[in-house]
């Protein structure tokens, strides 16, 4: 049975003849001899994004100088809530690597009056969960519910973030966790890439700290988590964004009753790295590899530069979008490689630009090649109407869809906030965008990708790409 209805959903035209006359058979097996393949028909062009505005935000302060925004958003009967903390694995020290990560991870393990458990079970109720993540400059505790439970689950945050238990009984299964994270890392061209990658740009600061060793895992104590804590968590440091479907009266009255004896605790840490910009290659051995991985990149401008628009814009036309000249010069023309991009990557008053290719290993000294080609066309030969128009569109159009949910929206005001871009930021950003010419995508290659200040790392199989290499003056690895 599965056999015959298989045959007679692939072969329906047979399928018919069955049913008919022997004459009528000859005249249909005719007809699909003849039958000529449909032509596919062009969709119509899409229309340009429409500019996105943020609604209304309440915007308060505690006296403890805990901050806090409200955003009403949307017709669905949820809230989103997030506690957003200015402490993250910037704060760490030279020896504390992960010790941020170490410490939310506890803190996901229960209150001083609660379990674990029951904060699962306490959020669950109301239609969500509690998530703790950390970045390198913020630590973020949030919970997305149902909207009659916002103001119970602002106190269940204010529990998490106020009250940790920090139980010592789970520090060695969370640091065994870490571990095998560490090691499954470790073993992954991409990330051993990046690792010496920012250890190049910023070598003496957090930022160029990716991993810890194995025996700074191992060293870590309660003491440690508690320390860490105590140093870098309070209301001083905490922005507090609510976006959806609320009350916002029941919602202020929520979160300045949870958070006003929080203790005001330290003021924002600020270390501004100074990035080192020069013309490196570094090449670490992966005996065996059928790829090489490439990380080409540099310091490059904050987001809080008024050229920072423009920047993206060329990014997008570089490396930066599926359309890019760089993914169509060594993926869809050479097919050097399957899924190169470019990027910029921001932390506060910091960001630089890089181009990651996984390529294989025989092609690895060509895609440099065709790289650094594509950066120097672009310095000499601004993007055409259509090519500009095109990354314009994208760049509108996936600006507008990650505004489009009520965490999508927290994120962009937190982006704000960190970066201290101003209220109009959002609502003009669509419009900044359309602004940008052709010769300002010029002038940003030309001004910020400078070819002979960038930092290469190469992972890869030195026996198969040392020779590859040379032209690339090749000054460390491992």
């Amino acid at each position: 049975m599965r056999n015959r209805m298989i045959t007679l959903i692939l072969t329906p035209v047979l399928a018919l003849a069955w049913a008919l006359p022997s004459g009528a058979q000859e005249n249909a097996a005719s007809a699909q001899s003849q039958a000529q393949p449909v032509k596919k028909q062009t969709p119509p062009p899409g229309t340009a994004p429409k500019p996105f505005k943020v609604p209304h935000q309440e915007k308060f302060s505690l006296p403890n100088g805990l901050q806090a925004t409200l955003v009403p958003y949307g017709p669905i009967p949820k809230v989103m809530i997030a506690v957003s903390i200015r402490a993250g694995n910037l704060n760490e020290a030279e020896n504390q690597v992960w010790l941020a990560d170490l410490t939310t991870s506890l803190m996901k393990e229960g209150t001083k009056t609660k379990s674990a458990q029951q904060v699962a079970q306490d959020a669950a109720s109301m239609g969500g969960s509690v998530d703790v993540t950390v970045g390198p400059d913020i630590t973020r505790i949030s919970g997305d519910v149902l909207s009659d439970f916002g103001p119970r689950m602002v106190a269940l945050l204010a529990d998490v973030a106020m009250h940790p238990a920090l139980p010592a009984s789970e520090l060695d299964r969370l640091k065994k966790d870490q571990l095998r994270s560490l090691s499954i890392q470790k073993s992954q061209p991409q990330p051993i890439a990046r690792e010496q990658f920012v250890k190049e740009l910023y070598p003496h600061h957090p930022y160029g700290r990716l991993f810890p060793t194995e025996q700074m895992v191992e060293g870590y104590k309660i003491e440690d988590v508690q320390k860490f804590y105590k140093d870098n968590f309070g209301a001083a440091r905490t922005h507090i964004y609510v976006a959806g479907k609320f009350d916002p009266a029941a919602m202020k009255k929520a979160i300045t009753d949870a958070f006003s004896a929080w203790s005001h605790g330290p003021d924002p840490f600020i270390d501004i790295p100074k990035p080192v910009t020069k013309h490196d290659l570094a090449v670490i051995d992966r005996p065996g590899a059928v790829q090489s991985t490439l990380y080409i990149g540099l310091p490059t401008i904050d987001p809080s530069n008024p050229d920072y628009v423009p920047l993206q814009v060329m990014n997008a036309i570089l490396g930066g979008s599926f359309g890019s000249r760089i993914t169509s010069n060594i993926r869809e023309q050479k097919g050097y490689t399957y899924s190169p991009f470019s990027q910029l990557s921001s932390r506060y008053r910091d960001a630089y630009w890089v181009q990651v290719a996984d390529v294989t290993a025989q092609y690895t000294g060509a895609s440099i090649k065709e790289i650094l080609h594509e950066i120097d066309r672009l310095q000499k030969d601004p993007p055409a109407s259509q090519e500009l128009e095109g990354i314009k569109n994208y760049l509108a159009g996936t600006f507008v869809l990650r505004n489009s949910n009520r965490g999508g929206l927290i994120s962009q005001l937190e982006y704000v906030d960190l970066h201290k871009l101003g209220d109009n930021y959002l609502d003009t950003y669509v419009q900044k965008v359309y602004e940008v010419s052709a010769q300002q995508v010029e002038e940003m290659a030309q001004k910020y990708i400078n070819p002979q200040k960038l930092t290469m790392v190469v992972v890869g199989d030195k026996q198969k790409i040392a020779d590859q290499l040379t032209s690339y003056q090749t000054t460390g690895g491992n």
